[in-house]
């Protein structure tokens, strides 16, 4: 495994086929639909799976034990839904209220969330995990990343569309996840298929400077 070279590694068989229809059936709920996309740590199954695959980057040496998990958001393409995304880093996470730390600026406000973006130090010490449960991945827009581009830094627009010429794509089968670290220049294309692309992305994070947290996630 070569995640530190590359900033990325794929784990194809990281919850069974039967917890991925329990997920589906959860994000497909008229109450989770009328939540938002990016606060989804708040039902009990996300959250459960979250600590599952927690313990299996803890055991892959992926994880400290101080990271804990901070967000997961839902992104899903299919039935009529086909949209792409540009080579870019991310830079901001999600925090409970907006307090003025040193070095932490670009504040914004989602889905009722507070955003920030942290210093380069902080983002080089997250790891993103996103979940595949669908199928045929390869026809559904799948992630394309930049080996390697995480060492590079916060970039300007400029340098990440210079370095965004090298990409690879990601084909996770169903069930597996994509672990890779924010500030891997990524985007992802249109779908080739109609077919259901759904993927949760879950963040996590250390401990956060003194004055700010991690927002709330009561279980529903």
């Amino acid at each position: 495994m070569k995640f530190q070279e590359d900033g990325f590694t794929i784990l194809p068989d990281a919850i069974s086929l039967a917890a991925c229809d329990e997920l589906i059936a959860a994000i497909s709920s008229r109450d989770l639909a009328k939540a938002g996309s990016r606060g989804l740590l708040g039902y009990k199954v996300i959250a459960h799976t979250a600590d599952v695959l927690r313990q299996r980057l803890l055991g892959l040496g992926l994880l400290g034990e101080q990271h804990r998990p901070v967000q997961c958001s839902l992104f899903a393409k299919g039935d009529g839904v086909s949209w792409s995304v540009t080579p870019h880093q991310d830079l901001s996470v999600p925090v409970a209220n907006r307090v003025d730390v040193p070095e932490w600026g670009g504040w914004s406000r989602k889905e009722s969330l507070w955003f920030a973006q942290p210093p380069a130090a902080f983002l080089e010490d997250l790891i993103a995990v996103r979940l595949q449960l669908d199928a045929n991945a390869s026809e559904t827009g799948p992630l394309e990343v930049v080996p390697g581009s995480h060492v590079l830094g916060r970039l300007a627009s400029a340098s990440v569309s210079k370095h965004a010429e090298h990409r690879v794509k990601c084909v996770v089968p169903r069930g597996g996840v994509l672990i890779m670290r924010p500030l891997l220049i990524h985007s992802s294309g249109k779908p080739l298929s109609p077919l259901p692309r759904r993927v949760l992305h879950y963040l996590y994070g250390p401990l956060l400077p003194t004055g700010l947290a991690w927002p709330s996630t009561e279980s529903v």
